[in-house]
């Protein structure tokens, strides 16, 4: 019998899958949200607790809410993302989640973490028609070529803009933290490196280091962080603008070309592509002019 995504699906998370087989002497933590949360698991040390890696919660089914709920009763940690109440119209609440843990059960929350400096003109946009759209070749959207669909012309990129699009981008995390009572990221990007994001939302080793060790001291668990092997959400390389390294004095060169899965893609290509796509998805360009009116502003784009 061929092999289905299921299957794979299933043997990728099998121990989510397995219900909670683990000795009753173990501290089990479990961490719920996207690909960030993941991350953050990976730099829980074993000796600190047992852990297990669980579907992103864009992913989980209906069927899946059987095994998360067992897991969730077994938990003596919880970390987790802010998630919305009925959040695909599936009980994955941040609340509904953490409703489910035993009485005395730990818990954090950390925050979705997007940082701009580095990558002023990258923003996310969800098109209201279909909010999981993305363009092809890579997801994230350049804000000269949204204006450039809506027929409108973003000037060059300027020190005062990048440092500008920074603060606002990191004045937005620490209202995001204060909102949700979570742990506090935001002063990691005080002096911004690309060590630091990859993308505007792919934070690096270093970023998970320190929120770990954080992470840790406010369930209580024993530190320090765990080297998890390789580099975290690696995948996508954003270029590097001579700008934006002029702007924070940093030692690197500029790149032009995104570095996807260890392919170079050039970033006309990528504007092409968008392109080709805000034509097949006018909605986008509608919805990315609101959603970051402010940072198009920065950006020196006209009203």
């Amino acid at each position: 019998m061929t092999p289905t995504p299921d299957d794979a699906r299933r043997r990728h998370y099998s121990a989510f899958y397995s219900r909670p087989a683990v000795g009753a002497g173990e501290t089990v933590l479990l961490a719920l949200g996207n690909c960030q949360a993941e991350s953050l698991r990976l730099v829980v040390p074993p000796s600190a607790a047992t852990t297990v890696r669980i579907p992103p919660v864009h992913e989980l089914t209906d069927d899946d809410l059987p095994f998360l709920g067992a897991w969730l009763e077994r938990a003596d940690a919880v970390v987790a993302q802010p998630i919305r109440d009925g959040y695909r119209g599936l009980p994955l609440g941040t609340r509904e989640l953490l409703a489910q843990t035993r009485p005395g059960t730990r818990h954090a929350v950390l925050p979705v973490i997007r940082f701009a400096g580095l990558y002023p003109r990258h923003l996310i946009i969800r098109p209201p028609e279909d909010p999981s759209a993305s363009p092809p070749l890579v997801a994230y959207h350049d804000a000269a070529v949204l204006a450039e669909a809506a027929g409108l012309r973003l000037p060059a990129l300027t020190v005062d803009a990048v440092r500008a699009v920074a603060a606002e981008s990191i004045a937005a995390l620490r209202s995001r933290e204060e909102r949700h009572g979570s742990v506090v990221a935001s002063d990691l990007f005080a002096a911004p490196t690309f060590a630091l994001m990859r993308t505007i939302n792919h934070p690096g080793n270093p970023v998970w280091a320190a929120l770990g060790e954080r992470v840790l001291s406010q369930l209580g668990l024993p530190g320090p962080a765990a080297d998890p092997g390789g580099p975290l959400l690696d995948s996508v390389h954003a270029p590097r603008e001579a700008v934006v390294i002029e702007a924070f004095d940093l030692p690197e060169e500029p790149t032009v070309d995104w570095i996807v899965d260890g392919r170079s893609l050039s970033a006309e290509d990528v504007r092409s592509a968008h392109l080709a796509w805000y034509a097949e998805h006018p909605g986008a360009v509608t919805a990315g002019l609101a959603r970051h009116a402010s940072t198009l502003g920065l950006l020196g784009l006209a009203s």
